[in-house]
């Protein structure tokens, strides 16, 4: 009879979870805002309805005038490389202007906000403060408090909502993929940061932007969430998006993370590392056009078939370090500090502190986030 009864909650979890709607499908509550208004809108490829149709279509489509799209890193159709810079255009389909964030224009000007009555954001994040979506949204909200422009997140599922791991950020390396002091996962939905953000006061001289986050329906903390399409080109399936934070940290080091194969954060290697059983050879692909060790077989690791994780893993990153040729050359110290969000993660592995040891040396930065992040989560458990 337990057994029974258990069958039948996971059947009906599985079942409320694939009913799961985003802010964008949950258009009852933003259609009457958005009814009469001039508006701008930050989006790309992840923009979607109902796994098929882009929310700029849908709201063409309900008459809602859209000035200009506004598109983060990888541009409006997700395709730019990563740190590829992204030049303004214009939609094919729609006629539609389209402002790239990306590069030395990663705000709106308040050029590009005249005649805006609303701004609408809608992106995909991963749960982590290294992808570069919540940089954007967090100059978005600036940008918008200092024009008196009132801002509406659409929310998504974050796919590793469950996970709150990692060193918290030291704000001495604050940079575009490490913003706000929060660890490098940190369990809450892009609607959820921008609570914190304007709750914190993190925007340029403590200044709060008129927020209006619209939520998911259907979703709380325990569901999982499968990507209806890549919200980045180096992110091919849901086993990357898990593993993408801890493989991450290898951009800070000589070791490739899969660029220019078809398991983008799902292998790691490098030349340096001794012979193994997994070799792979990077070659320019879809995602990276001249990848790290392009051409060059690399000995490494393959973790595309291994159980989903639920924490920052940094025993690959320590094992690496460990077993690589010439340690000297391991690390990059300044992309390496950017990623980790403090110097003392590779003066940790550079000694041979244990892994338990530097998992415990998070602990009073993770305990002091989840405290203050309470007030700021829309969704149970």
């Amino acid at each position: 009879m337990k057994k029974l009864t258990l069958i039948c909650m996971l059947i009906a979890t599985v079942s409320f979870a694939q009913n799961i709607k985003t802010g964008a499908e949950n258009y009852k509550e933003y259609l009457p805002i958005l009814k009469g208004k001039t508006i701008g809108i930050v989006t790309n490829q992840t923009g979607i309805i109902d796994k098929k149709t882009h929310l700029v279509d849908f709201l063409v489509e309900k008459k809602i005038k859209i000035k200009t799209i506004f598109a983060p890193e990888h541009g409006f159709r997700g395709t730019a490389d990563a740190g590829e810079h992204v030049s303004d255009e214009v939609d094919s389909k729609t006629g539609l202007s389209i402002a790239s964030l990306y590069g030395k224009n990663n705000k709106p000007s308040q050029e590009q906000l005249k005649g805006i009555d609303v701004m609408v954001f809608d992106l995909q994040d991963v749960g982590t403060r290294l992808y570069t979506y919540v940089s954007t949204m967090h100059r978005i909200m600036e940008a918008c408090a200092e024009n008196n422009i009132p801002l509406i997140v659409m929310d998504r599922p974050n796919p590793n909502i469950a996970i709150v791991d990692g060193p918290v950020l030291d704000i001495a390396f604050q940079s575009g993929i490490g913003m706000h002091r929060t660890p490098l996962l940190h369990g809450m939905t892009l609607g959820e940061q921008a609570k914190m953000i304007n709750g914190e006061k993190w925007l340029k001289d403590g200044i709060q932007c008129k927020l209006t986050v619209i939520p998911c329906l259907n979703y709380n903390r325990s569901m999982s969430y499968s990507l209806p399409v890549r919200p980045s080109p180096n992110l091919p399936n849901d086993q990357s998006i898990n593993l993408y934070v801890s493989l991450c940290l290898f951009e800070g080091t000589n070791i490739s993370m899969g660029r220019g194969t078809e398991k983008q954060f799902q292998i790691y290697g490098s030349p340096d590392l001794p012979k193994s059983d997994f070799v792979f050879t990077p070659k320019p692909n879809f995602g990276d056009k001249d990848p790290l060790y392009n051409g060059i077989e690399c000995n490494g690791e393959d973790l595309s078939a291994i159980p989903r994780i639920n924490r920052l893993e940094i025993k690959w990153l320590i094992k690496a370090y460990q077993s690589c040729l010439d340690k000297s050359k391991f690390f990059d110290k300044r992309k390496f500090s950017i990623r980790a969000g403090n110097d003392k993660l590779q003066q940790q592995i550079e000694a041979g502190i244990s892994e338990e040891e530097i998992r415990n040396s998070w602990n009073d930065g993770l305990r002091d986030f989840k405290k203050m992040r309470k007030q700021y989560l829309i969704y149970r458990n």
